[in-house]
């Protein structure tokens, strides 16, 4: 079987192989590579380096040197087909069925790559003739300066249907057809050049090969842009402009900036930002995001500040999530609006870019401010729309623990937003507490009673001692009846916890459900592992001090479900019947009148009816 480059690059590209090395050898992070004790020799001093961007090993000791596949053989044994099998069994590839044509392609990939090459001579030569003069001008009104102009490779195509047909006619129409470089219409009528009067950029894969060309006209006309088709050589999904410059730069800036076209990054470039790429016409996909990574765990994605340009940016926020995993995000910059890296730069100087670019935002500020922005939130349908809106992002997470940290750090400033209360004992003194202290004139100039008065901040579950006497034999009952935690996740993940070692208990038990749908209680001690909150929990499974329901091992199935849904219930409203107390008390102190004087005395009623309830529960020895 003859297996096409094509495929063995995208096998290597799709396998991470310091995690291939990793099942065998010990490898430890060290930078931007891994590095192992050789297996190859012995020695005590690890000498062998891993580089996943690059996708090779190499023992500065013995020199053994390889990539994934030859790995696979030498390490492990396996013949050369075995090996790509494995591989790709474990990439979610499809090994090619026998081809006796497999090596003609194999072939004509080489051709085409010479093709590619043939024809960026071409257009550089072209740039620097006659014909070439308004490229040249353009390019000088831009301010890009000859280095740049080489460095990148721009060159200018004529204005004529067969200019580079003619010059590359060696090749055969054919293969200029399959490169991209001719069009062929219906297959009857003449070939004639894809690329005319556009001054020419040509596109690089990681090696610094050409394998797509980008043609800006310089004129009037419609596209401005236009991109080489997708051909044997190239895929617009999986390539970015400038990473094999943006590579080796990367390595040593730690950063990669992710910019919308092709003159943002050499506008950077040619400013100093080396490590700048470009998607090619399209969002970013998620084998952009993927190849990203292999250079740096948090790529910067910096976007216009105008609509256009953040709607970009939610996209490719949308389409990492479920991607993301422990350590690997993205982290969003925004330009002024109106500028582009180019407009910024020249108005204010790299100082500008930099400052932008420090000021980037982590993934998961930029998702909160969006759905913040994306419809109202002045009722309370609105507000719980947002709340869907945050569970939605949180559920197309993949990671487990990830997925569990996004759905904390909502909730967090969710109820920050929300049912955060005022402090209200900030009176100068000698004039009271507060206006609640005394008795008070509506509109009308009759006198009302004083308003009940209510602490300063809104306290955390567990703050006082029915409370978190109340949480113990909740949490105690969940250890017992593990099942029961899916049922009530989502009220479980909105109470915030004043105890850590309670607080760090009911995170376990909730990123425990995401993992799993039924979790068993020795699974739920095997995840807490030794230390502080395993120990409270294995007390708690001892106890006898806590007697409600279903805290009991026998307790009736229906019975536990129920009692236990009231006592969350009990606790959870504790919070908001605190928020509701505190925004109807300023209310009626803002405007104090009959309705809001009656309803801030019925929301007080609630919560001293809560808490009655709440004593109850945490001190009877069952709930009826």
């Amino acid at each position: 079987m003859s297996l096409t480059p094509a495929f063995l690059d995208e096998l290597r590209a799709r396998t991470s192989l310091s995690t291939l090395i990793g099942r065998t050898v010990k490898v430890q992070k060290a930078g931007r590579e891994y590095k192992a004790c050789c297996p190859f020799h012995n020695e005590k001093t690890p000498s062998f380096t891993i580089n996943d961007e690059k996708g090779f090993y190499h023992c500065f000791g013995c020199g053994a040197h390889g990539d994934a596949i030859r790995w696979m053989t030498d390490q492990r044994g396996l013949p050369f087909m075995e090996a790509v099998e494995e591989l790709a069994q474990a990439a979610g590839m499809d090994v090619p069925a026998p081809d006796p044509r497999a090596a003609q392609r194999a072939e004509a990939a080489k051709g085409l790559h010479d093709a590619m090459a043939a024809a960026q001579g071409f257009f550089e030569e072209q740039l620097g003739g006659i014909e070439g003069a308004d490229a040249r001008a353009y390019l000088g009104k831009r301010g890009i300066s000859d280095a740049t102009r080489r460095a990148f490779g721009f060159g200018y195509s004529p204005d004529g249907r067969g200019r580079l047909k003619g010059a590359l006619k060696e090749f055969g129409e054919p293969m200029l057809v399959e490169a991209g470089l001719l069009i062929n219409p219906d297959g009857e009528r003449d070939t004639y050049d894809r690329f005319r009067g556009r001054l020419m950029l040509p596109i690089r894969d990681i090696r610094g090969r050409v394998i797509a060309f980008g043609g800006r006209i310089l004129g009037a006309g419609e596209p401005k842009y236009l991109n080489s088709p997708d051909t044997p050589l190239f895929d617009k999904g999986r390539t970015l402009y400038n990473i094999d410059r943006a590579s080796p730069a990367s390595r040593n800036t730690g950063r990669v900036i992710v910019v919308e076209g092709y003159m943002d990054v050499i506008a950077l470039a040619q400013a100093g930002f080396g490590d700048a790429v470009a998607p090619l016409g399209t969002a970013l996909t998620e084998h952009q995001i993927e190849r990203l990574w292999k250079m740096v765990e948090v790529p910067i994605l910096c976007f216009d500040g105008d609509s256009a340009g953040q709607k970009a940016a939610i996209r490719a926020a949308m389409r990492a999530l479920p991607l993301l995993r422990p350590g690997h995000s993205l982290a969003f910059a925004t330009l002024p609006v109106g500028k582009d890296p180019d407009d910024l730069i020249r108005a204010e100087g790299p100082a500008a870019m930099d400052a932008v670019l420090n000021a980037a935002q982590p993934l998961v500020d930029r998702l909160w401010s969006h759905e913040q922005t994306v419809a109202p939130l002045d009722t309370p349908e609105q507000k719980a729309a947002l709340k869907q809106r945050l569970a939605a992002i949180t559920e197309a997470i993949g990671h487990p623990d990830v997925r569990a940290h996004y759905a904390h750090a909502f909730r967090e400033r969710y109820d920050a937003l929300f049912f955060a209360r005022p402090a209200f004992n900030n009176a100068p003194r000698g004039q009271g507490n507060s206006n609640a202290a005394r008795w008070q004139r509506d509109k009308k100039g009759n006198w009302k009673p004083p308003i009940a008065p209510v602490g300063q901040e809104a306290r955390a579950i567990g703050a006082t001692g029915m409370e978190q006497r109340l949480l113990r034999a909740i949490l105690a009952s969940l250890l017992r009846h593990p099942d029961q935690i899916v049922r009530h996740r989502e009220t479980l993940a909105s109470l915030h916890v004043a105890d850590r070692a309670l607080g760090q208990l009911l995170a376990a038990m909730i990123a425990a459900s995401f993992r799993k749908e039924t979790v068993e209680t020795d699974g739920l001690l095997t995840i807490l592992g030794p230390g502080e909150v395993y120990n409270m929990a294995k007390g708690m499974l001892r106890a006898d001090t806590f007697t409600f329901t279903p805290h009991r091992m026998t307790a009736d199935a229906d019975r536990v479900t129920r009692d236990l849904e009231e006592a969350i219930g009990v606790m959870a409203q504790g919070p908001e019947l605190e928020a509701a107390l505190a925004e109807a008390t300023r209310r009626a102190r803002d405007d104090l009148n009959e309705e809001s004087y009656a309803e801030q005395q019925r929301v007080h009623r609630l919560k001293m009816d809560h808490e009655s309830r709440l004593a109850e529960l945490a001190q009877s020895d069952d709930i009826e």
